[in-house]
């Protein structure tokens, strides 16, 4: 293995390393104290409160269509920092990012569910990786625009819900500088067929509500392949509750039988409720009971269906009286 002088040297002192992070981090503070970074951050969080982009100065004239002002924010940005990795090439920037060998993504400020970030897409990556046969639909809002580059994707649309898949509409789009595309996730997704060079784009993204879930369809059918929680709270609370039940924890029943009726993802109340059943038959029969009895939960027909089945099978069950709401 080749060890270069300047990482050897970092081994036996790393002060050198240090200073080189703090004058990243001055960078990042000066464009935040005297160019647009804090009316950005202060917008960011306002968009993830649910504000519309049209009443945010700063973030609609960035997503404005044909307008320039987006480039010279993010040239401003990333200039300052080339600078100084010129200086300090083993310095990192102090910002959340990610890559992989397709795309490299930089959140350039982020708050609560909504985040602005600058995403370049190697376009000869991309070529080697084959085109998906899914798309997924998360419950997301997106608007997006290219700064620099061109390519052409496939918009994919949910025209219609079945039972298990999904009526899809396909439509060949191109990627070019100038056009800002706004789509929800939830209904629309974009897949990236062929990139030319490389493709820089800007997006500002952030969740839509609580409960919605992130749903996976086959391109060929609409078959649905995967469902899963559309928050991280949701997954971690499936997993807990499934959790509680390989660890027989009857005492954890009302706790599940609350999660099981409250405002939340489908596939974490139906977890929840099933969870509650196994440790705790009588409440979590009850609570079975009450939203099969509710009309407008979307849980209620399925709710129907198992007690249904469960009453057919366990006659006893029928004792068992719903609580009181």
């Amino acid at each position: 293995m080749i060890i270069r002088p300047e990482l050897r040297a970092l081994r036996g002192n790393d002060a050198p390393q240090r200073q080189a992070q703090s004058e990243f981090q001055t960078v990042l503070n000066r464009w935040r104290e005297y160019g647009p970074g804090r009316q950005v951050e202060e917008e960011i969080a306002q968009f993830a409160a649910g504000a519309r982009i049209e009443d945010l100065p700063l973030l609609s004239t960035l997503f404005a269509p044909d307008d320039s002002s987006a480039q010279s924010f993010v040239a401003g940005l990333v200039e300052a920092f080339v600078a100084e990795l010129a200086a300090s090439p083993l310095g990192q920037v102090p910002l959340r990012y990610s890559c992989d060998e397709t795309m490299a993504s930089l959140a350039v400020t982020r708050h609560g569910t909504a985040v602005l970030a600058l995403q370049a897409v190697d376009g000869a990556g991309l070529a080697r990786k084959p085109f998906p046969v899914s798309a997924s639909f998360a419950p997301t809002e997106t608007h997006e625009r290219v700064l620099a580059g061109s390519g052409t994707a496939v918009r994919v649309r949910i025209a219609s819900d079945l039972p298990d898949r999904a009526e899809l509409q396909f439509e060949d789009v191109t990627l070019v500088p100038g056009p800002v595309r706004h789509r929800f996730g939830s209904q629309e997704a974009q897949l990236l067929r062929d990139v030319s060079g490389t493709l820089v784009t800007l997006k500002l993204q952030r969740r839509q509500g609580t409960g919605a879930v992130t749903r996976e369809h086959l391109l060929a059918d609409g078959r649905l392949v995967h469902q899963a929680a559309g928050t991280p709270r949701e997954s971690r609370l499936e997993l807990a509750a499934a959790l509680l039940g390989r660890m027989g924890r009857a005492d954890a029943a009302p706790l599940l039988a609350a999660i099981a009726e409250e405002e939340a993802a489908q596939s974490l109340r139906w977890e929840a409720l099933r969870e509650c059943l196994g440790l705790d038959s009588a409440v979590g029969f009850a609570t079975l009971s009450r939203i099969a009895a509710r009309p407008l939960d979307p849980l209620a027909s399925p709710a129907g269906a198992l007690r249904a089945q469960l009453l057919e099978t366990y006659p006893q069950l029928s004792g068992v009286q719903p609580c009181p709401a």
